[in-house]
């Protein structure tokens, strides 16, 4: 499944080249130009690259919020400031601290230790009305036969992304684009179709799901 990465970066020229490297990756980014409009994409982020140096309210300022709001979600600080006094301000709220110029090669191996670090810190199984979800192996299973229950990958990524935000109302855009990669289109029936094949496999009642709730005219929920 596609990581999310939230960029902060005002550096047009910059901004440009590490989303698209990153996105040659195979991470999905969104980026910003300043924290305005932060809040409201956070909650699908699996980490937040962040530059100091901003219009604003600055990285700090940014940073210190966001850490105290979403403390599961990891922070990696961008910054041309090199002294010792800058970084362990950074520190105190941020998990790692980069200084520019960096190689695209170094920041991406830092962005995979953060995720690693961070995924360990989710809970391995969950159990979910009848269905045991073994979310590091990828496997679920029907504890009430013991029987493995196949998903197909996208099947598997929707279910997990509505797993990773529980009781959160994701719209049916966040989901889309997040398992697709590509922009929702108004009227595209792909995710719908996905969402009742997935219903057919994990639901005891198909046509009253009790697991992956419909929010009229929104989106979907997971209750946990």
């Amino acid at each position: 499944m596609r990581k999310n990465l939230l960029y902060i970066e005002d550096d047009k020229e910059i901004g440009a080249w590490l989303t698209e490297d990153l996105t040659e990756r195979g991470y999905h980014v969104i980026w910003f130009t300043s924290g305005e409009g932060l809040i409201d994409q956070i909650e699908i982020a699996d980490l937040v690259i962040l530059d100091i140096m901003l219009p604003g309210l600055d990285g700090f300022s940014i940073g210190q919020r966001l850490k105290k709001e979403f403390p599961k979600t990891p922070i990696l600080l961008l910054s041309a400031r090199t002294a010792i006094e800058d970084k362990l301000q950074g520190l105190t709220f941020a998990d790692d601290y980069v200084t520019k110029p960096f190689h695209p090669d170094e920041l991406a191996a830092r962005i995979e230790v953060l995720l690693r670090r961070f995924e360990k810190l989710s809970p391995p199984i969950i159990q979910l009305a009848h269905l045991q979800i073994y979310l590091h192996q990828n496997r679920i299973l029907d504890s009430r036969t013991n029987n493995e229950i196949i998903l197909t990958g996208k099947q598997f990524q929707i279910f997990t992304y509505l797993l990773r935000h529980p009781n959160q109302i994701l719209t049916k855009e966040q989901i889309y684009e997040t398992v697709w990669g590509s922009p929702y289109m108004e009227g595209d029936k792909t995710l719908m179709v996905h969402i009742r094949h997935l219903r057919e496999k994990i639901e005891e009642n198909p046509s009253h799901p009790q697991i992956i709730e419909t929010i009229r005219g929104i989106g979907y929920r997971v209750r946990q």
